[in-house]
């Protein structure tokens, strides 16, 4: 099954329904005006931080920022785009990307356009913005969180807690946990789901083949499920990604296997590895349980509206 154009799932309606109580469209109760004016402080990346109670200009500059604002309801004013010529991922609702002003590239923001919108609280990682933290502090509270892998459920609650948004957080988390539940449930229960091997495989242009490994934000939600992965993951370099050209495809066997693109699938030789021998020889290719999904969301995807939707789509494809 096809999943670029999937629409999102009724797995995101939570967030969505609370995106529509937040205050960027003026729904909601109205929050207290001490808590309003106050400010607290954030244990970040980069040590502590402190920021207003409800910051109303925020600025991101990473994919798990974005995800992490959108899913508790925060419209920010400014934010990267994941990569040159490219919007922001596909997998974001549209709604809610609308009117967010772009401020370059991931790892390269432009400065002037971020002190343009006068925001009183940045977000973003050590990894693509520590070297510039103190340019980004001198114009407002910044809020830098570690790796964006497996760590992704505690960067979103160091978002939450920079937003001010603790509370609705938990309510996120628990709405995803049950719908892990189901999921599982769905596949047959943890047993069958642990029998199943799966693999992530994508095809980037220039680049070999990369079959992911444990600590990837998609890997994690597989753990969740509960799904087994095959012993090649556990190669993986630093977890992430184990890499092979087209002639060794065969490497990726796995019960079911979904697959992504990067960049021009001539390049990223899509084709090369999809007619040989050893891909036909796959279990999954055998099977027809071989699944072409949306990049944006699988191998760029970070946050819990990106995960529900990974959720979604593993029911829909994995469900006995």
């Amino acid at each position: 099954m096809n999943h670029t154009r999937l629409a999102l799932g009724a797995s995101l309606a939570l967030a969505l329904t609370l995106t529509a109580c937040s205050s960027d469209d003026g729904g909601g109760a109205a929050k207290p005006a001490a808590k309003a004016s106050g400010s607290h402080t954030v244990g970040t990346a980069m040590g502590d931080v402190k920021v207003k109670n409800l910051p109303e200009r925020v600025v991101v500059l990473n994919t798990a920022g974005l995800d992490s604002a959108i899913t508790l309801g925060v419209r920010p004013v400014g934010a990267t785009r994941a990569g040159a010529g490219q919007p922001f991922l596909s997998y974001l609702p549209a709604a809610k990307t609308k009117g967010i002003a772009e401020v370059g590239e991931s790892g390269s923001p432009d400065l002037k356009k971020i002190a343009a919108l006068k925001p009183d609280l940045i977000i973003g990682d050590k990894a693509h913005d520590g070297r510039r933290y103190k340019q980004l502090t001198a114009l407002a509270p910044t809020v830098l969180t570690g790796s964006a892998d497996d760590a992704w459920k505690r960067n979103f609650l160091v978002h939450a807690d920079a937003l001010g948004e603790k509370t609705r957080a938990k309510q996120v988390a628990a709405t995803y946990k049950e719908h892990v539940a189901t999921v599982t449930k769905a596949m047959g229960g943890a047993g069958a789901a642990a029998r199943t091997e799966v693999n992530v495989v994508r095809f980037v242009a220039g680049s070999d083949i990369r079959i992911s490994g444990s600590r990837t934000p998609t890997a994690t939600v597989l753990s969740d499920v509960g799904l087994g992965r095959p012993a090649i993951t556990k190669q993986a370099r630093g977890g992430i990604a184990y890499e092979v050209g087209p002639e060794r495809i065969g490497e990726a066997d796995a019960d079911a296997i979904f697959t992504s693109t990067y960049g021009n699938p001539g390049l990223a030789k899509v084709a090369e590895a999809t007619t040989s021998g050893q891909w036909r020889g796959i279990r999954a290719v055998r099977d027809s349980r071989v699944y072409t999904v949306d990049d944006d969301l699988w191998a760029q995807g970070v946050g819990y509206t990106a995960a529900n939707q990974i959720l979604s789509e593993l029911e829909s494809d994995l469900a006995r």
